[in-house]
């Protein structure tokens, strides 16, 4: 059955596999609006300042994100940095740490200590091999000679293709896919390649943060061709494709009136109704057929897949999402009002969400 034949949808609790919750007044502010977005589980980045390299930061941190969202499992990851030694990952597992997260160097937000040279982390990614963790890939080459920000995530497809056939028993997640070619590369590789799709990079092209700084983030949209193929994975049911918001806040000072722009869109607060409305408006659109949206394939996709691929068990809460008058707010602020984050598709219509269980 089609997931829109009524206003009312009944889903487990979504889970969120690649989320920016910062640190500081900022953390504060936006770490309690998880679970509105209906999400149970995070999958926390590590690209503060400065980054979470030692499990000891990892485990400090997911202290102070769990006295602000105690019914949240936040998962952790470390900084692929140069410190980084084997015993820092068998240490990291003894933990309970997660996975590992790469950022090209100067890529994206803080990722200054990023990665140059893939071939000198080869031990470290055979050690996270061998502990059976999980490697998370920021994946675009940085801008030089002919790579700019529209072809850096194709640019390094060839990249994760080597590493996943050097490291075949290594769990590797592409992150925050954007193109065509990304999200076939994921379905050709192993079983141990998946990759993750934000809300946001289902509604936007390259026109929509061209001219709208709050739509900026990296990667940047691409095409309407890639915004599709986002879009019909969602709608495919393969296992390897999951959800990951990529929400990212940032004081609208940062993304409004400066020089630079800081690159990153805040979803957190609507991240479940976001995918549901990408959905429907994309059958609005005929980009997919009513039947191809279920609740079994979204359930797949906001949840299941992404807890298979590491290893958690079901989640046990419940979500209702329904459709009615509900708009997503124009800015989230401190109590104060010093600090504001403007969401994603601020003031358009949205499904309600409550938790039933």
């Amino acid at each position: 059955m089609s997931l829109f034949e009524g206003n009312t949808i009944r889903l487990p609790a979504s889970s969120d596999f690649h989320v920016h919750l910062r640190d500081g007044p900022m953390m504060d502010l936006v770490t309690p609006s998880v679970r509105s977005g209906g999400v149970d589980t995070c999958y926390v980045m590590p690209n503060t300042i400065p980054p979470i390299t030692t499990p000891k930061q990892a485990i400090d941190y997911r202290s102070k994100l769990q006295a602000l969202a105690p019914n949240v499992d936040f998962l952790m990851t470390l900084y692929l940095h140069e410190s980084m030694t084997v015993e820092t990952i068998i240490e990291a597992k003894k933990a309970g740490i997660t996975g590992v997260k790469s950022y090209p160097a100067g890529v994206t937000t803080n990722s200054s200590s990023g990665v140059v040279d893939y071939a000198a982390f080869f031990p470290i990614f055979a050690q996270m091999e061998r502990e059976d963790m999980v490697l998370n890939l920021h994946g675009e080459c940085p801008s030089h000679g002919d790579i700019t920000i529209l072809n850096a995530e194709s640019k390094f497809l060839p990249i994760l293709a080597s590493l996943a056939s050097r490291f075949p028993r290594l769990r590797i997640c592409l992150e925050h896919l954007t193109t065509a070619a990304a999200v076939e590369a994921v379905e050709k590789l192993g079983k141990n390649v998946v990759g993750t799709i934000t809300c946001h990079h289902l509604y936007l092209v390259v026109d929509d943060w061209a001219g709208n700084s709050i739509n900026y983030c990296k990667p940047v949209a691409k095409t309407v061709a890639d915004r599709n193929a986002l879009l019909r994975a969602v709608a495919s049911g393969n296992p390897k494709f999951f959800f990951g918001s990529d929400s990212a806040p940032h004081p609208v000072t940062s993304k409004q009136g400066g020089v630079k722009v800081a690159a990153g869109v805040f979803s957190q607060p609507y991240t479940t109704q976001s995918v549901v409305g990408a959905l429907e408006r994309a059958v609005g659109m005929e980009i997919l057929q009513r039947e191809d949206v279920t609740l079994d394939k979204l359930e797949g996709f906001m949840s299941r897949h992404g807890r298979d691929f590491y290893k958690l068990p079901p989640t046990t809460e419940t979500i209702e999402l329904t459709k009615g008058d509900k708009r997503i707010l124009d800015i989230l602020e401190s109590e104060d009002k010093t600090l504001q984050v403007i969401p994603f598709r601020a003031g358009e219509p949205t499904w309600s969400l409550k938790w039933t269980g």
